[in-house]
């Protein structure tokens, strides 16, 4: 008898495995092919002096998203990935002197901004985190868990009666005018204003809608000895025990479109997989070159660099910090903030002595591992989305960990990388990485009070195609690309009108083959 053919499932990224999962518990037949030869994506490790060092998303939030997924295999987060929760969200630090730690309970952090700042400061903090909270309510079941809205009907979810109400999302006013009402401390500004960057956007032309970002990390930050890598192979697991099949190192060169739908994927190697439907999760500027020579191409446009979001320079090194207490995550904030988002997004170049994000990934508990030498390290620092242009070069690369380790340093960090324990990653490889993308990490960028209407949808016009991923609703993150897969899923269960009350047996596993 003729198997049916498959769901195929392109990009093991956070969207591709979540689409596979829930796919594959309502009963549906999953293949999913992965270039890469480990799961991920943007999640992955850097080999470094005999390190592995985790080289992309750093931060677990929003837990019940994976929470959900691992309850569809029988499992739970904290045995699947051993997740520790983290009182201490991040350590914030000025050259101006001084730090300021955030915690998950807000009284804390409260206490804190009181003794770094004034009273007025932290009051604006509790206040912030109210609206913020009120921010995430509104949206989390109208938008964020929910399929792509535009502005009209994102409105009528919400209540056409409840306009003040509506009206506290504050989507015409940026975010960093927006917490002017709440800190007149302009450090604080440029604390929660990094919020933006959560997106690849400026909290200097991002919506203040944006400030939901302080009401998630409220709700709780996890930590994970293997890193963010380690959750994506205990997705891998989850999913090949509802009996998904996994190719690693598979690349496609095409999709095929026959009779108005989807009907196969040609990989690199010439060889042809016919599928019932595919869920592709990939930066969506890929898909022009992959639907070639169809004009079903012409639905979708790769991002000029104006649209792109941030890219990164990251520097992973096995170092040995000395002279401030790193925690988990610090922050170096440079002094002049704007200028970071104008080199970026006005000048296309880095702004020199840009904030530069660390995480000590050896300081589970934030503090140094007993006896520790050298550390594991990445450090980040904004980039423009260039890399298809090779821009920034080599020269303004060396130039950027340059100017990060005298930021660090005047903040009270001394920090000597040896070049042979230190690899550096910037937009050219970021786009070779993720292909179309540019090097940008988060797909379009979110400006103006229509940027988060403009991403794409999970359902596409081409029947039989779905999108997940961070370039597309609801946006980037890893648990924002695992919802995109979620909502992929279910537009193709309802497409394919599914009533299957119980799932369709199979041998549970899957090779991982080349």
């Amino acid at each position: 008898m003729m198997l049916e053919k498959p769901v195929v499932v392109v990009g093991a990224g956070f969207g591709g495995l979540a689409a596979a999962i829930h796919l594959a518990s309502a009963g549906e037949r999953v293949l999913l092919l992965e270039r890469q030869a480990y799961p991920g994506g943007k999640a992955r490790q850097v080999p470094v002096g005999g390190a592995r060092i985790n080289g992309g998303p750093t931060v677990l939030t929003m837990r019940w998203v994976f929470d959900d997924l691992l309850q569809k295999a029988g499992d739970t987060l904290e045995r699947a990935a051993q997740v520790q929760a983290a009182d201490l969200l991040a350590r914030h630090v000025w050259n101006a002197g001084g730090y300021l730690d955030l915690f998950e309970e807000p009284s804390k952090s409260a206490a804190a901004i009181e003794s770094f700042s004034d009273v007025e400061n932290a009051e604006g903090y509790l206040r912030f985190c109210a609206d913020s909270a009120d921010v995430f309510e509104r949206l989390k079941t109208t938008f964020i868990d929910a399929q792509r809205p535009g502005p009209f009907e994102l409105t009528r979810r919400m209540g056409f009666g409840d306009l003040s109400g509506n009206l506290k999302l504050r989507p015409f006013s940026t975010l960093w005018k927006a917490l002017g009402d709440y800190f007149p401390d302009k450090r604080l500004r440029q604390l929660f204003g990094r919020y933006a960057t959560y997106c690849g956007s400026s909290p200097f032309e991002a919506p203040a809608t944006l400030m939901l970002v302080a009401h998630v990390e409220q709700c709780g930050g996890w930590r994970l000895p293997g890193g963010m890598s380690s959750l994506a192979v205990a997705l891998v697991r989850a999913a090949q025990k509802l009996g998904v099949t996994f190719q690693f190192e598979t690349e496609i060169d095409r999709i095929d479109i026959a009779g108005g739908r989807v009907q196969a994927v040609r990989l690199a190697g010439g060889d042809q997989i016919d599928a019932s439907s595919i869920v592709f999760n990939g930066d969506v500027s890929a898909l022009p070159a992959l639907l070639r020579p169809d004009n079903s191409a012409r639905s979708f446009s790769p991002l000029t660099q104006q649209e792109r979001s941030l890219s990164a320079v990251t520097f992973a090194m096995n170092g040995k910090p000395t002279d401030f207490p790193l925690a988990y995550h610090t922050v170096f904030f440079a002094s002049d903030y704007q200028d970071e988002f104008d080199a970026v997004f006005r000048r296309g170049t880095m702004s020199p002595g840009g904030t530069v994000y660390v995480c000590a990934q050896d300081r589970l508990d934030d503090q140094a591992p007993a006896g520790a030498g050298k550390e594991r390290l990445l450090c980040l620092v904004n980039a423009p989305a260039a890399g298809d242009r090779n821009l920034p070069d080599q020269q303004e690369v060396a130039s950027c960990l340059k100017t990060s380790i005298e930021l660090m340093e005047r903040c009270g960090l001394n920090l000597d990388p040896d070049p042979a324990d230190l690899v550096t990653t910037g937009p050219t490889d970021f786009h070779r990485l993720f292909p179309a993308s540019g090097g940008a990490l988060y797909g379009p960028k979110t400006h103006g009070w229509m940027g988060a209407f403009n991403r794409a949808a999970n359902r596409t016009e081409i029947p039989g195609l779905y999108l997940a991923g961070g370039s597309v609703h609801p946006g980037p993150g890893v648990p924002m690309a695992a919802l995109s897969g979620k909502l992929a899923a279910e537009c193709l269960v309802l497409d394919r009108g599914s009533m299957r009350r119980f799932r369709r047996g199979g041998i549970f596993g899957g090779m991982s083959t080349a």
